[in-house]
């Protein structure tokens, strides 16, 4: 068993978060599993372990379907906190099968990929016109003026979100996620919940509406979604919406941002990419794995597993490292170099086995509509000044971006 006290791993330095990527190959170098006390987690760092372990049944997202938190050797969480966890773990990515089965598979019937397909006009319509905003102004912030109002109003559109109802949706979902990163402190647990109260009275009185006046909107196809008789409760077609709204444009918020961020660094792929616009389905591929906005993805360890010689015991938690795995020499070529045109490109970004993300094709959609937009709209774009990353370690992301036109 490794450890990392003589390591640069550290998620709460700025430096750390600001470029991960030497401190992962010393722990891809180290092994692969490494115990980090401070959060009391086994650190993968791999491509293969993460990519196994992924699609792994003897790890979950929760063991709540096979044991209490004493039997787990945890402690339950603190009472007040109760409205964050009410929401969070009914919806899938908290779930195991048989809850996780049932729900994907009434999801799936409601978010069909004819359903994603059909929004590719409305998405490069939109894209389109938030660059020409961009554009008029001469320039601005890309996260705030682009990158965050298209995922916003495409997940809210599809929901049935009136466009009076959306301000809020974003600072939700910030205050939400900020839950995710690892040892989060009170103040954050307080705007998660104070958020969870207040987006999951507004979705109540939604589906309300939408169950005396159904719409063609995702909300209401999923109030009717059946499957031999079974629905989705209350509470499950609440999470399902909050997690459909979060993972639906945090990360395609966070990617882009990334994305133009990395391109700005890269000249001559930028250059490469502005003279051949075919490149972007590969320019995007490769962009969410150059510096993928989901870094670090948790499960626990439902029954022993051992790893190199490690037994992992059960009750432990596996922090799989999703920006170590994208930088694996093993499967890539030269991973620290990014190649727009790179054609061979197992990224793991998007997950694998049962969680893997519902949303990946529309993420691509989204993503490549406002890179061509922005690639035909605003072809001298350019860095205005350097940017601020956020504190957050496993949400990672830019405060903003901003650029001349």
């Amino acid at each position: 068993m490794a450890a990392v006290d003589d390591l640069s791993f550290d998620p709460w330095d700025p430096a750390f978060v600001a470029d991960p990527y030497p401190a992962y190959a010393e722990l891809r170098e180290r092994g692969r599993v490494i115990y980090f006390e401070p959060t009391n987690q086994w650190l993968v760092p791999r491509h293969a372990d993460v990519s196994a372990l992924l699609r792994d049944r003897r790890l979950g997202r929760t063991y709540q379907h096979r044991f209490t938190h004493e039997d787990f050797g945890r402690t339950a969480p603190p009472t007040e906190q109760e409205p964050f966890h009410t929401l969070n773990d009914h919806g899938m990515l908290d779930l195991e099968p048989p809850d996780h089965t049932r729900i994907r598979r009434l999801v799936s019937k409601a978010f069909t990929p004819r359903t994603v397909e059909g929004l590719k006009p409305y998405v490069r319509r939109l894209a389109a016109e938030l660059v020409d905003g961009l554009v008029r102004q001469g320039g601005g912030d890309l996260l705030l003026d682009v990158a965050e109002p298209l995922p916003v109003a495409v997940i809210a559109e599809m929901l049935g979100i009136p466009e009076s109802d959306r301000a809020p949706l974003r600072p939700w979902s910030a205050d939400i996620c900020g839950m995710y990163e690892l040892n989060p402190p009170q103040e954050t647990a307080e705007r998660a919940v104070r958020a969870s109260v207040e987006f999951s009275d507004y979705l109540r009185e939604l589906i309300a509406a939408r169950r005396k006046e159904p719409g063609e909107d995702l909300m209401s196809g999923l109030i009717a979604a059946h499957d031999e008789g079974d629905r989705l409760t209350e509470q499950e077609l609440i999470s399902t919406a909050v997690l459909l709204l979060n993972a639906g444009h945090e990360a395609t918020v966070n990617a882009t941002v990334n994305g133009w961020w990395t391109l700005l660094r890269h000249p001559e792929q930028l250059a490469a990419l502005r003279a051949d616009h075919s490149l972007v389905p590969s320019a995007v591929e490769e962009l969410m794995r150059f510096d993928t906005p989901l870094q670090l993805f948790e499960r626990w360890v439902l029954d022993d597993i051992e790893i190199d010689g490690t037994v992992v015991p059960r009750g432990a938690e596996v922090a799989m490292l999703f920006g170590s795995a994208n930088h694996d020499p093993a499967v890539f070529a030269e991973p620290e170099r990014l190649d727009l045109a790179r054609a061979d490109n197992p990224h793991i970004s998007f997950s694998a086995g049962i969680h893997y993300c519902i949303g990946a094709p529309l993420a691509r959609i989204e993503l490549a509509a406002s890179m061509t937009a922005l690639l035909e709209r605003a072809p001298t774009l350019a860095l205005a000044a350097e940017p601020r990353r956020k504190p957050n370690f496993v949400i990672r992301g830019l405060e903003g971006l901003p650029v001349t036109v």
